[in-house]
């Protein structure tokens, strides 16, 4: 599945779950699952509540990963932007920059 067929499903399951969404709704969504994301390193990383065990951890940080990935969708769907194009737009100019040769230019 690519990004595009992504958000063209999500927008269909969208409509039927959530027709009412107001367009600024998965982007609170996002920012919790970046959290969940960010929480589960935080506690890999400390050995603590239960996510000192590898496969736990890489379990909860696959499923934030791919929560994110859906409310991202979500969010274009509900604000006109074309998912797919704005990854490859932004993958173009990040993948011009050379961090190793321009270290101090890379971010222009």
């Amino acid at each position: 599945m690519d990004l595009s067929d992504l958000q063209r499903e999500h927008a269909a399951w969208l409509e039927h779950n959530f027709p009412d969404q107001k367009a600024h709704e998965p982007l609170l969504g996002l920012t919790e699952e970046v959290g969940e994301l960010a929480h589960a390193h935080l506690k890999h990383e400390q050995g603590i509540r239960g996510l000192a065990d590898q496969d736990l951890a890489y379990t909860k940080k696959m499923d934030a990963v791919g929560d994110i990935v859906i409310y991202l969708a979500s969010y274009c769907t509900a604000n006109n932007i074309e998912l797919d194009k704005a990854v490859r737009l932004a993958w173009f100019e990040v993948s011009q920059r050379d961090w190793v040769e321009d270290p101090e230019g890379a971010a222009q």
